[in-house]
C-alpha cells in the first residue's frame, strides 16, 4: 500500500534537510515531490534532479523538500510558503496543483498560485499540471494551466512543460509509468517528470551556478550569471 510509504518518504526528506551542502535546493510540492509511487524516495523526480545538479556542478547539494503529500495550492500557501520565505535557495522547483482537480475551484487555485509565485525568486522553475488523460479532468487541467502560465508570465518565471511531457507518453503510460494506485508515477514515470525539468534546469545551472572546477571570476567581471541573481559561491542558504 502506498499510504504506508508516506511517513517513510517524509522522514527521509526531513533527514536530508539536515545535510550540509554547497548549494541549496528548495522544493514546493505534493506527494509527487515526496516521490510517492517510486521504489524509494530518491528515485522520485526531486532525487533525480538532485543527483543531476550534483554531477553537473561538482558541488554538494542540500535539499530542503517542503512538499507535503496531499497538498493543494491553498495548503502549500499555508504550510510550505512560510518556511520557504526563510530560505535563500540556489535552485527552486515547484510542482503543485494536481490535488486541486478533485475539488476544483478556479478562484481558490488562482489566488494560491499568485501568492506562491509572488514569493519565488526569478530563477525558480514552476511545472504546469501533468496530463490526466481523462477528458473531464483534462478540461479542468487546461483551465488550471492557463492560470498558472499567465501568473508565471506576470512574474517572469520559467514554466516546465509537465503537461506536454506526460501527454506525449499517451494513455498506455498508465500501464508503464504509473504506480499501483493508478495515480502516482512509478520509477519510469518520475524519470519522465525529471526529464521535463532538465532543459530549464540545465539552462539555470549554466547561467547561474559556476561549476566547482572553474576558476573564480576576476575582479570587475560581470556580477550576474542569471537574470536578477547576484553571483554566488558556496552556500546560499542555511547549512
Amino acid at each position: 500500500m502506498l499510504n504506508e510509504t508516506l511517513p517513510v518518504h517524509s522522514l527521509w526528506w526531513r533527514t536530508r534537510a539536515k545535510d550540509k551542502g554547497e548549494l541549496l535546493y528548495a522544493v514546493i510540492g505534493d506527494s509527487a515531490a515526496q516521490g510517492i509511487g517510486a521504489s524509494s524516495p530518491h528515485r522520485g523526480y526531486v532525487g533525480i534532479l538532485t543527483d543531476h545538479i550534483r554531477l553537473s556542478t561538482g558541488r554538494s547539494v542540500r535539499v530542503v523538500n517542503l512538499s507535503v503529500s496531499g497538498a493543494t495550492v491553498e495548503l502549500a500557501v499555508r504550510d510550505q510558503l512560510p518556511k520557504f520565505i526563510t530560505l535563500t535557495p540556489d535552485i527552486v522547483t515547484v510542482a503543485i496543483g494536481a490535488n486541486d482537480i478533485a475539488l476544483w475551484d478556479a478562484a481558490v487555485f488562482e489566488a494560491g498560485i499568485r501568492q506562491i509565485f509572488q514569493a519565488l525568486p526569478q530563477h525558480a522553475l514552476v511545472a504546469d499540471l501533468p496530463c490526466f488523460h481523462l477528458p473531464r479532468n483534462e478540461r479542468m487541467v487546461a483551465v488550471a494551466n492557463r492560470i498558472l502560465r499567465q501568473v508565471a508570465a506576470d512574474h517572469r518565471l520559467t514554466v516546465v512543460p509537465m503537461h506536454a511531457t506526460t501527454k506525449r507518453l499517451g494513455l498506455r503510460s498508465v500501464a508503464t509509468h504509473v504506480a499501483g494506485d493508478l495515480f502516482h508515477p512509478n520509477n519510469r514515470g518520475y524519470r519522465a517528470w525529471a526529464e521535463a525539468f532538465l532543459p530549464a534546469l540545465d539552462s539555470h545551472l549554466e547561467r547561474g551556478i559556476r561549476p566547482a572546477d572553474l576558476p573564480s571570476p576576476t575582479p570587475g567581471a560581470a556580477q550576474s550569471f542569471s537574470a536578477g541573481t547576484p553571483q554566488r559561491s558556496g552556500v546560499s542558504g542555511p547549512s
